[in-house]
């Protein structure tokens, strides 16, 4: 039987779904505090200002960064693969705080920001020794962010076209193939 979320989980976990639901300016204080099912004051026992509810989602985000670098650094299929396999959204809790801090730090945050660049940063580096050059490095960045801008539009509740299945590995392949540094 798994526990209940710790308080402070309940309200990141609110705070991020108002983010990606309702955009940064209805994530109030108040509408947090309703939507994890604590007062307000609870709520800013935990996080004393809105500025402590980002600092709290963006180092959620970090630390799930930290962990995907880690899995794609070990994963069988290799960095490259892992990397566009993953890019393809699947509302894990990664794509949730990506999702959840580019929403603060288009309101200017530096600190959200800045996660966003480190998190770029931390992924080429690890992908740049599995690709030839700075332009199969940008290659798989771009056809990554591809994948993900495609994922995110959604109409009607369908996403644009992400290719799944064999179409996902063949794409895979071709891009493995472009960018695959001489031996």
């Amino acid at each position: 039987m798994s526990r209940p979320p710790h308080a402070r989980e309940k309200v990141l976990d609110a705070f991020e779904r108002l983010l990606i639901d309702e955009g940064a300016r209805a994530a109030t204080i108040d509408a947090t505090a309703r939507a994890a099912g604590v007062s307000k004051g609870g709520l800013l026992y935990h996080f004393g200002s809105r500025e402590a509810l980002e600092a709290g989602v963006v180092a959620r985000l970090n630390d799930l960064v930290t962990a995907d670098v880690a899995a794609m650094s070990a994963a069988p299929e290799g960095p490259v693969a892992y990397f566009l396999r993953t890019s393809a959204m699947d509302g894990d809790p990664l794509d949730r705080a990506i999702i959840a801090v580019s929403q603060i730090a288009q309101g200017g945050n530096a600190l959200a920001l800045d996660a966003l660049h480190t998190m770029r940063e931390q992924w080429a580096e690890l992908l740049e020794p599995h690709t030839a050059d700075a332009t199969a490095l940008a290659l798989v960045l771009l056809v990554s962010d591809g994948l993900y801008f495609n994922n995110a539009i959604r109409e009607g509740g369908i996403a644009g076209p992400v290719p799944r299945g064999e179409a996902m590995s063949a794409l895979i392949a071709l891009v493995e193939t472009a960018t695959r540094p001489a031996r």
